[in-house]
This record gives C-alpha cells, structure tokens and sequence, in this order.
C-alpha cells in the first residue's frame, strides 16, 4: 500500500487517519497510543517504535496554519519503518538497531482542532464555532488556536506571567486567533496531554515542529547547557538551518521552553521550511528533503 499520494494533500483528520491507519496496517511493531484528546474530543495520538523507555520524543502542529509539520513527522514514520522491515540504513545508521537502542515517539498533531479549523473552517470547532466564527469574522485561514482560542505555544509553565503581561501590552486579552495563552499555564487539554506524556520521564530530549524561518530554537538547564550546544549545532550543521533565538512574544510560554526547565533536559524547535504560513503543499518534498538527515540525527544525539 503506497501513502505517497497522501503527502501531497492538506493534513486534517480524514487525511492524518488515513495515513496512521496504513501505517499501522503494513508495520506491526509500530504502536498507536492515544494519550489524550482536544476540547472537541478530536484523539491526540502518539506513535512510537524501538525502546520505549528511552526514546526521542518529536511532535508537530502546535498551530492551525502548520499542518505541514505533521505530513514531514508522519512521512519520517513511514520510511523509518519501512527501513526497519527491509533492514535498510539511512546515512549509514542501521534504523532497526537504533531504534533498539533509543526509540522514537511522535505526536503528528498536537492541536487537531486548530488544524481543522484552518483547513475546514470555524464550523469545525463544534461547540465553540461561534466563538470561533466571531474572532475570526468567518475567514479561518489564519488560525493557529486551539477551538476556544488559546494558542497552544503560549500556554506553558515556562515563564507564562512574563509572556501573559507582553500579551496585555500587544492589546491581546482575550481569546484570539493566535499569541493569546489562556488564563494560566497547561489551562489547555492539548498542553496538558503533552506535558502529562513528558513528565513520565522517559524521553531522553524532545523536538517540538512549526514552520516557518528554517531556524532552530534551542536549549536545556544550566548542567547539560553544552552539550544542548553541541547538539543544536549538530542539527543545524546536517540541514543549513541556522541557530536563533526567540524574540518578543515568541518568549516564553511554549513547549520546548518548559522541557528545558521543568525536566532539565535539551528540547529543540525546529522552524520548518521558509515564506508564509500556511506553507503550500508544493514546498512538502523540498522540506522534508532538506531536514531528512536532521530526523535521523535527532534520534542519535
């Protein structure tokens, strides 16, 4: 059963499913957990292969508009396993022993209602598509919240007071479109369901995918701060994507922030692909082509 078709079309649900499905149909030692679900009961899946006690954690769409993070984790599923059935390597790593030694866990869509929301409109946001219709006057293309409008990113235990008051000060006091952080940290089922997942402990660093800068965020405790360094620029060295740091209301509040305090661990952003969200379509393959090693060297680092 050939997926390929199915990475050339926006990633909503009908889509994501599809795809999970034929994974899990053609590759049996890979495993569907559902950890948890949005406000409007959409599932929050995690995949996983190799060693689940010590494993890689990547999740992708945070945010509405970046539904093209999820096609790039579940196209890196697909032929991760499909070298892992036919004992093939990529760049020289033999997938299956790696995966043995350090599995890999992928949530493809963190925020499935923001997603669908973008791609198919306010009146998927079930019982707050009023809400929803009324913050984005009936044009959702520009949607990164989650259903009752609070951006995923920004509603983590990592500096929240400070962003909340940057927030205030950019006018931005309510349920938004984007950039508004709820009312307190993990106030949302889908940062909950991430941040419960993360503090099992069992995930040795973790990747967090939105588009788009091809820039790579990066941090960890003050103990392990140089080897997050080294890490990063090993990352950046594999893709051409360049080291930057986050400035005004991208600071704080986010998932790759609260990983590096609240579990002393390095956690990476990637800033996939480069121009306007939501990225066309017709940048998936030059994407994904171009951070392909970058995948298979975050499971090593």
């Amino acid at each position: 059963m050939s997926l390929n078709g199915l990475f050339q079309i926006p990633c909503d649900r009908n889509n994501r499913e599809t795809i999970i499905g034929g994974l899990l149909l053609q590759y049996p030692f890979l495993s569907r957990e559902t950890i948890g679900e949005s406000l409007c009961y959409r599932p929050i899946d995690l995949l996983s292969v190799g060693n689940r006690q010590n494993a890689v954690l990547l999740s992708a769409a945070f945010h509405g508009m970046e539904w093209i993070t999820s096609l790039i984790l579940l196209r890196f599923m697909n032929e991760l396993c499909e070298c892992i059935s036919k004992g093939r390597s990529m760049y020289g790593v033999m997938i299956g022993a790696m995966v043995n030694r350090r599995g890999i866990a992928v949530i493809p869509c963190l925020n499935p209602d923001g997603v669908e929301i973008q791609i198919n409109g306010y009146s998927a946001a079930g019982m707050y598509q009023e809400l929803v219709r009324s913050i984005s006057q009936g044009n959702t293309k520009n949607w990164q919240a989650n259903a009752r409008g609070v951006d995923i990113n920004h509603n983590f235990n990592a500096d929240w007071e400070l962003l909340h008051r940057r927030e205030q000060e950019n006018g931005i006091n309510s349920p938004a479109a984007t950039r508004y952080g709820g009312e307190y940290p993990e106030s949302e089922p889908e940062s909950r369901t991430i941040a419960s997942l993360c503090r099992a402990g069992r995930f040795s660093h973790a990747l967090a995918f939105h588009s788009q800068g091809e820039e790579i965020y990066w941090g960890s405790s003050d103990d392990n701060i140089d080897q997050a360094f080294k890490q990063a620029e090993a990352l950046s060295r594999v893709s051409g994507y360049r080291l930057s740091h986050p400035e005004g209301l991208a600071v704080g509040g986010g998932f790759k922030d609260w990983f590096c305090q609240s579990l002393k661990k390095p956690g990476f952003t990637i800033e996939v692909g480069s121009g306007k969200n939501p990225l066309p379509i017709t940048d998936f393959e030059d994407i994904y082509e171009k951070i392909r090693e970058m995948l298979v060297l975050s499971i090593l680092l």
